[in-house]
């Protein structure tokens, strides 16, 4: 058998291969089960910062001693949240007794409040990581690209400085200049870059009047988007890049490798077929290296990135050439 071990965030992974962060990684029962199929690390579900919001709102709102009692928003507000907070570090500290491999803990980012501050019972709670999952949607006209891309520098800056377990950010392609803010996010102390994030997408009933969501689920042909950023940044910033979104087979999977990736992240394909997906994968993998001569990840990680590839021009085409028009 090759050796499938690798280094992310300075992190030892037996192999590539991680669950990312879902209902498929909430609880330690199901941490230990993808620890079990295979999977060279966890990330846990996330904690999402508005999350607790809205649901110390929706206590308060509830409460109809609210109106006699002048401290019970304040006491509301911190006891619905110091909840949530306690479950999350017990799954935490749970799921590192449970299991031998890495456990990266994972906060949804909205603001750079005093909510940075919970990086660090993270790490107190045994985290060995910390994946930042961050997006805001620039959707206010007041605001320019240089402050909406500030937001995301701010969080990572606090959240570097509170802790000492590697920071990976977890981002979406949405940017103006993509390679430029992924050059200022590395400068901020991150020892990972995960490519991409993945969103709500709405859609309207249009029968009931009401917002719903679409595309639950990543699909095999949204590999291409995080491929091609891959391959051209994996191999031209200070830190490590983990592959998401697409990779639902072992090929996917050795494709993000080849391009410049340290580690893929699954998460779609563990809804659709169930942990045993991992191990799939982890063998065609280790098939793929076998048949190519590969005895260590580190031989073809990057073999095909911008930096590598014998025609890196074909990373950075947009447009269909005029003979391709008619090749499905």
């Amino acid at each position: 058998m090759a050796d499938l071990s690798t280094t992310y965030m300075g992190l030892k992974l037996k192999n590539p291969l991680i669950a990312g962060s879902s209902g498929m990684t909430g609880s330690v029962e199901d941490v230990k089960k993808a620890v079990d199929a295979g999977a060279g690390a966890v990330v846990l579900k996330s904690l999402f910062e508005e999350q607790i919001r809205n649901e110390s709102g929706s206590a308060i709102d509830s409460n109809e001693q609210l109106y006699y009692y002048a401290q019970a928003e304040d006491y509301i507000r911190s006891y619905t949240r110091g909840n949530d907070l306690r479950e999350y570090l017990d799954l935490v500290s749970g799921s590192k007794n449970a299991v031998s491999v890495p456990v990266i803990a994972s906060i949804n980012c909205v603001s750079s409040s005093e909510w940075t501050e919970f990086a660090s019972q993270v790490q107190r709670a045994g985290a060995d990581g910390l994946e930042l999952n961050m997006f805001m949607l620039p959707s206010d006209p007041r605001k320019d690209s240089s402050q909406n891309e500030r937001m995301y520098l701010d969080i990572l800056e606090k959240v570097t400085k509170l802790v000492s377990i590697p920071v990976a950010a977890k981002i979406s392609y949405y940017f103006s200049g993509l390679a430029n803010m992924v050059g200022k996010i590395a400068a901020t102390g991150v020892s990972g870059l995960v490519m991409f994030n993945r969103f709500f997408s709405p859609d309207i009933d249009i029968e009931t009047f009401k917002v719903k969501n679409s595309h639950v689920f990543s699909t095999p042909e949204e590999l291409a988007i995080s491929l091609r950023w891959v391959a051209m940044l994996s191999s031209r910033g200070p830190c490590d890049v983990a592959a998401s979104t697409g990779i639902h087979d072992g090929k996917a999977l050795i494709k993000q490798l080849l391009a410049g990736a340290k580690a893929g992240q699954v998460a779609s394909v563990l809804y659709r077929k169930g942990y045993g997906a991992i191990g799939e994968m982890l063998s065609e993998l280790d098939a793929y290296m076998r048949r190519h001569n590969f005895s260590c990840l580190d031989e073809m990680i990057g073999k095909m990135s911008v930096d590598k590839a014998d025609n890196p021009a074909a990373y950075e085409r947009v447009q269909f050439m005029k003979y391709f028009s008619g090749i499905s």
